[in-house]
């Protein structure tokens, strides 16, 4: 499904303030002193400055395919979510909320019981994909797998309507394939050919699993992979899917039956009980048809091998270790670089957030979130709002008239902080205490259901995109909103014990970042409603696009593994946030020392205001990265590695130049740097 938000982070989840957790080293700043390598000259290499000795004394642990400040603060959390998990397990007069998130994570810990169990979960589903023999029989299988949020041949749910954003549009889009995205089934370097190799073991291992002789697994995982390569190739990259233009292709029906023949959509949707529609967005066009031609060329047999691959690896997580080791080695150990599966409480109290996540979130808001911090964080806000305003205002580039339509779309931004005001109603979904397979597929329903019943509905804005308890913040363009879950509100990010220029530095450039996105590349395609609407004067955009090629070429620049370089066209949009966040947080900062007479060049633990803001801001994103994971990021992630997320944005700062006293020759310098925003 197309992303419709911009996160400050992809690859982790990215709590609250009545229980602090207590900054890593007394300081009166609320700067991390026991982070920084004094072997290192800030303006040469501030990343390793402000981290070198957190990388140093924090080691990737091996269930990790790395490890970060994001990393950190989300174990802290998992610990919280994992006493109130076991509490409401144990508690003798449960309520609703407490029987479904405890016995949902009860089944999920009795390990004894899905041994026992064994493949027998699977065969239900396996024996009806083996009995397909007529068109209808192969749509009503690809519906009900879809209905459990089995990613097979498409992606299919639904989305704001591009042209009008207050109304849901049913949305078609590409999917079913494996491998995180499309080009890892094209690429022709060494390490992606032997990544192949080790997928299609994978498929053949785990087909071997549910007793397919060794000789007819391999020949039936070869099948597999070739219907995943035809999907591939029928399928946009992802750098060209940030373009949200190349994504609205709405049409009816029957256009979408014309260009799908051997595929019934209209039974798909029926045995779906999709609610009616008049129309609907087919994302990529181009992929129905390289679906069409597939179905051509594929006979059923071979097309049941791939369904039942499918969800053999959509369920492999819920079955017996048998499973789960075979799908760590690739998707872990493979892939990622983990030597070791993560502890069976942090998965379970991992899925237990993201299948009954408003559930859980409502106790853990409930214990640990205090007004004092969603009070403070939306001052914040209003006060980097300001700063924008005032950027905005002193563009240089922009014409009068496109500064109007920006102001305009700026003042129509709403903020949420902390939990949704509605929780979703998870009454409907039975969770029984030893089904720990049932649930997971009861509770996939339930959502997928959900989903769909938006479709011809009006957009409710009040619902989040993610659960309180994550580590993490978004920009949703259709809706015009910046979201800041719960989960982030806590130390390294924000702390009540930190002055003003570190939570500024640390909280407030994400929030800039998060605001920044409304109009970045992506971001500044839709206007104040969240319609995709042109808005901005030609001369505007066409300087837009050269002052966003500066920094395209910038961070294209950057090697993160030899022969690997940053994707400057795919981080373009968080690149600028990230450039943007910074400049508006600084701002912002400056302004609040301003009115409260506070010096900027009054000191603490020996930095000057300026100094720790931009250690604030350089500590959140100290991190060590595996070269598997690195590698993937690069490929896949619209977020620059860590390292050069800080010193890209600094190189480009002139304000960090002065705060630290860098000089023209000093690698950190803001000689020519690149700036829209």
């Amino acid at each position: 499904m197309r992303r419709i938000y911009r996160a400050v982070l992809i690859l982790l989840p990215l709590v609250a303030l009545r229980a602090q957790v207590p900054i890593e080293k007394a300081s009166s700043s609320g700067v991390d002193l026991k982070a920084i390598d004094l072997t290192v000259e800030p303006c040469q290499d501030f990343y390793q400055y402000a981290c070198g000795n957190w990388i140093r004394q924090n080691p990737i642990p091996a269930d990790e395919g790395s490890w970060s400040r994001f990393d950190e603060l989300h174990q802290r959390i998992q610990t919280t979510l994992r006493q109130i998990l076991e509490d409401s397990e144990k508690h003798q007069s449960r309520s609703a909320t407490d029987q479904k998130i405890g016995a949902f994570y009860a089944s999920c810990m009795n390990e004894a019981a899905i041994e026992q169990k064994g493949i027998t979960p699977l065969a239900p589903e396996l024996t009806r994909i083996e009995k397909i023999s007529t068109p209808q029989e192969f749509v009503a299988e690809i519906a009900r797998l879809h209905d459990r949020q089995v990613d097979v041949l498409f992606s299919f749910g639904s989305e704001p309507d591009p042209k009008d954003a207050r109304m849901m549009l049913a949305e078609l889009d590409q999917g079913g394939i494996g491998l995180p995205e499309r080009d890892y089934y094209f690429r022709t370097d060494a390490q992606s050919e032997d990544l192949r190799k080790k997928y299609v073991v994978h498929i053949a291992k785990t087909f071997e699993l549910i007793g397919v002789p060794a000789v007819d697994a391999a020949k039936d995982a070869a099948t597999v992979m070739s219907i995943e390569i035809a999907l591939a190739k029928a399928s946009m990259d992802v750098t060209s899917r940030r373009n949200p233009e190349l994504l609205v292709n709405e049409m009816s029906d029957a256009e979408l039956a014309g260009m799908s023949p051997r595929f019934d959509f209209t039974q798909f949707f029926a045995d779906l009980k999709t609610p009616e529609f008049q129309k609907l967005n087919v994302n990529v066009p181009q992929f129905i048809k390289g679906l069409n031609a597939l179905l051509e060329a594929q006979s059923y047999d071979n097309l049941k091998l791939y369904l039942k691959w499918r969800y053999l690896s959509a369920s492999a997580t819920l079955l017996t270790k048998a499973f789960i080791d075979e799908n760590f080695d690739f998707y872990g150990r493979t892939l990622s670089g983990e030597t070791q599966v993560r502890p069976r409480w942090k998965r379970c109290t991992g899925t237990s957030d993201d299948e009954l996540g408003d559930a859980l979130g409502r106790k853990f808001v409930d214990e640990t979130f205090g007004k004092e911090g969603k009070d403070r964080t939306l001052t914040m806000v209003q006060g980097i709002e300001r700063s924008m305003a005032e950027d905005i205002q002193s563009l240089s580039w922009m014409s009068s008239e496109t500064k109007q339509k920006a102001l305009q779309k700026l003042s129509a931004v709403t903020n949420k902080i902390g939990y949704p005001d509605k929780w979703r109603d998870y009454s409907s979904v039975n969770i029984a205490d030893d089904d720990y397979f049932g649930n997971w597929y009861r509770a996939n329903e339930y959502e997928s259901r959900r989903n769909r019943s938006k479709i011809g509905k009006p957009v409710d804005r009040s619902e989040w995109s993610m659960t309180p308890p994550t580590v993490n913040a978004y920009y949703d363009p259709a809706q015009n909103n910046i979201n800041f879950p719960a989960g982030i509100l806590q130390p390294p990010f924000y702390s009540n014990q930190a002055g003003d220029a570190v939570n500024y530095g640390a909280i407030g450039v994400v929030i800039g970042h998060e605001l920044t996105h409304a109009f970045d590349d992506e971001g500044r395609k839709y206007d104040a409603d969240g319609n995709l609407k042109d808005w901005w004067q030609p001369q505007d955009a066409k300087r837009f696009e050269q002052l966003s090629g500066c920094l395209a070429n910038e961070y294209g620049s950057f090697t993160v593994l030899p022969k690997l370089h940053v994707n400057g066209q795919l981080t373009l949009g968080e690149n600028t946030a990230d450039n943007g966040g910074l400049r508006l947080a600084y701002h912002a900062i400056m302004a609040d020392l301003a009115s409260k007479s506070v010096p900027e060049t009054k000191k603490k633990d020996g930095y000057t205001n300026a100094q720790q803001f931009f250690l604030g801001f350089g500590q959140i994103w100290c991190a060590s990265m595996r070269p598997q994971t690195l590698r993937e990021l690069v490929q896949t992630d619209p977020h620059s590695p860590p390292q050069f997320r800080v010193n890209g944005a600094i190189v480009n700062s002139p304000d960090f130049s002065a705060a630290f006293g860098c000089k023209a020759g000093d690698k950190m310098y803001a000689a020519q740097s690149c700036r829209i925003w």
